[in-house]
């Protein structure tokens, strides 16, 4: 059973690590030719920190390989057995935070090195030595705290019922859309700094739309993320009365008021297509396959792991093997997610204009140097939104190919 468990993990591995090969091949073949809807320089270094960050994520792949093969290896059963002088409860909570723990301590580095190395050089990172500390000591603690409560309460049902994976399950999804409510809230008192937006013309565009297309919300603020990052985004937060726009502060920056209202213009098409609770539903869905999986796992698979088939054993594989589930899972969310941009797209020009969407992705494009071209096999594993070039050409923009040259932007921006 183990030989299997790690055949299969080891296939995904292999699969992931070609995925990423063909990647950086197609990236190094094609940022030689034409340049795609930003100035040459750009292109070529938007074509290089994506080739340095798939680099980096091979590495840090075969680092979680070899974590994986540690834990089944007799890891798992070292860690809970150390701990076996402590009462059940705490046992049981110190192995399954201590494994995560550990996984976070080893693959630490590759945050540090992304940030300080790899966007430092590409013009990103804003943040210092000491913020990135506060931010990681404060994500640990946060992760220790809720996590210990979630490993208590599983604990508990695990102990209890016979049908404890279905019920932990429903624990669980209960929990996923309870950090959907609270993201917002959790991510402006411990981490940015968000602030109403003030009153002005933006201000006004922004409810007028909002009160055009119905959507409540609890107000529109501003998150100073450029303290961290250069890089333009915004999200809507929230289910219910917590629902919230936040734009950073790069995002208002660069945009014309126009760009901007044709960005939520999408956003909230999300919302009215339902995407949100389309996505819950997926991971709910995800959720419950992977619990009647882990839950009804022979018992022979500990007997060869050589530990009991305690609560914490039972929630160490689930972590462990939770990566197996979601690189299968993975091409299918991406599909929908895919079809959902789309749709927002649509819904975005609708609302905001054709042309002020079109010129808002271009300058999303160049600002924050994403690649606007991939391997179409990295697009099916990774990738969540289509590509731009095929984004655009849905509103309207026309982009030529030359086969010989590659892509060419007609108007180009820089």
């Amino acid at each position: 059973m183990i030989a299997t468990i790690i055949g299969v993990y080891t296939l995904v591995i292999f699969i992931r690590l070609y995925v990423s090969v063909m990647q950086i091949g197609y990236i190094n073949q094609i940022k030689r030719k034409g340049a795609v809807l930003m100035g040459a320089k750009e292109y070529l270094d938007a074509a290089n920190y994506a080739v340095a960050k798939e680099k980096l994520a091979m590495v840090e792949t075969f680092v979680e390989f070899g974590l994986f093969l540690m834990w089944m290896g007799g890891m798992m059963g070292w860690l809970d057995s150390s701990l076996a002088a402590q009462s059940p409860t705490t046992q049981m909570i110190g192995a399954v935070m201590g494994l995560l723990l550990i996984n976070g301590l080893v693959t630490l580095p590759f945050g540090w090195i992304s940030k300080f190395k790899i966007d430092a050089q590409y013009g990103f990172n804003r943040s210092s030595l000491g913020q990135f500390i506060k931010d990681t000591l404060i994500s640990t603690l946060l992760m220790l705290v809720i996590g210990s409560l979630i490993v208590w309460v599983i604990g508990m049902i695990i102990t209890s019922s016979t049908l404890w994976w279905l019920w932990s399950f429903a624990f669980i999804f209960a929990v996923v859309i309870a950090i959907n409510m609270f993201f917002p809230t959790i991510r402006a008192l411990f981490f940015d700094k968000v602030t109403p937006l003030e009153n002005g013309d933006l201000r006004e565009k922004i409810e007028e739309l909002m009160a055009k297309t119905g959507f409540v919300s609890s107000g529109v603020f501003v998150s100073d993320a450029s303290k961290r990052d250069a890089r333009l985004n915004a999200y809507f937060g929230g289910l219910g009365k917590t629902k919230r726009v936040v734009l950073f502060d790069t995002l208002i920056q660069k945009l014309s008021p126009n760009e901007l209202i044709a960005v939520l213009g999408h956003e909230l098409g999300h919302y009215a297509h339902g995407d949100l609770y389309k996505n819950i539903a997926m991971v709910g869905a995800m959720l419950f396959g992977m619990f009647a999986l882990f839950g009804n796992l022979p018992e022979t698979l500990y007997m060869e792991l050589g530990v009991a088939q305690s609560p914490q054993i039972v929630m160490m594989l689930f972590i462990l093997l939770l990566p197996l589930v979601s690189f299968i899972m993975m091409p299918l969310m991406g599909i929908m997610s895919r079809h959902n941009e789309y749709e927002a797209d649509q819904t975005g020009a609708e609302l905001g204009g054709a042309e002020h969407l079109v010129n808002a992705l271009k300058k999303l494009v160049a600002e924050n140097k994403s690649f606007p071209l991939s391997h179409p096999i990295y697009r099916f594993f990774h990738t969540t939104h289509p590509p731009v070039v095929d984004r655009l050409r849905a509103l309207g923009y026309d982009i030529h190919i030359n086969p010989d040259e590659g892509y060419a932007d007609p108007c180009p921006n820089d």
